[in-house]
């Protein structure tokens, strides 16, 4: 990415939603140039994020734990637990559709956010918040459907890049947790790339050692943006 072409700002600093004692900013491009796929296919080559029509890459004074992560998907092999979810799940339709809203996809949402998520800042969402959060005017976003004799039990949002996908949010039934569907949406986000022949799933930001992160420890290889170039990490369960 040519920085002539794209300038980069750093942006003031706001409390860490990782971690309660640090203060985080974050690196993003100029607001002045309307951001589209090809600009975010870059970016996101290059350790950034999207969240909603926002695209932001951490930039921390004094702490570079959040390290951007990709599976590269033909090379992905399932563990015996994945191999477990795949098999539990088998019953489940697959549908992937672009990304509107709908009373059935909010629902499903309010859901996940108020029984996961109760005290924080995401839970009681209104219509707007869905839409702001999830997918943009310019995001090529499509919402892969799960469902359960055609009752909808999880959506993996995927934004479709140029080298791959981007798991950018997933929400589910709650009360399925036997099913981990979590964990589901992202296996089929593998399939899904291998089948559009598209090299990489990027899952965000991973975090060492932290609990809300650990989940991504199992999907093997995994590649970490690291000193400017992505690099395959052995990473400890």
């Amino acid at each position: 990415m040519n920085s002539r072409q794209l300038q980069l700002y750093i942006t003031a600093e706001s409390p860490c939603s990782y971690f309660a004692d640090r203060i985080s900013r974050s690196l993003v491009p100029d607001p002045k140039i309307p951001l589209n796929m090809p600009i975010y296919n870059q970016l996101i080559q290059h350790g950034f994020r999207r969240s909603g029509g926002h695209s932001y890459r951490p930039h921390c004074k004094n702490c570079q734990v959040c390290i951007a992560c990709r599976i590269p998907a033909n090379e992905f092999v399932t563990s015996r637990s994945q191999q477990r979810c795949l098999k539990k799940n088998s019953d489940l339709e697959f549908l992937a559709v672009d990304a509107v809203f709908s009373k059935e996809y909010f629902d499903l949402y309010c859901h996940y956010l108020n029984s996961r998520h109760s005290n924080g800042s995401m839970a009681h969402p209104a219509e707007e918040d869905f839409k702001q959060f999830l997918y943009s005017d310019w995001s090529d976003t499509q919402f892969i459907e799960l469902r359960l004799k055609g009752r909808l039990v999880a959506v993996a949002v995927t934004d479709i890049l140029s080298d791959g996908l981007s798991a950018v949010y997933s929400f589910f039934n709650p009360e399925m947790e036997k099913r981990s569907l979590g964990t589901y949406c992202i296996l089929k986000q593998v399939e899904h790339a291998k089948t559009q022949g598209l090299d990489y799933v990027y899952l965000g930001y991973w975090i060492e050692n932290h609990e809300k992160m650990h989940y991504k420890n199992n999907f093997k290889p995994l590649q970490l943006y690291i000193g400017e170039q992505w690099q395959t990490k052995t990473l400890q369960q």
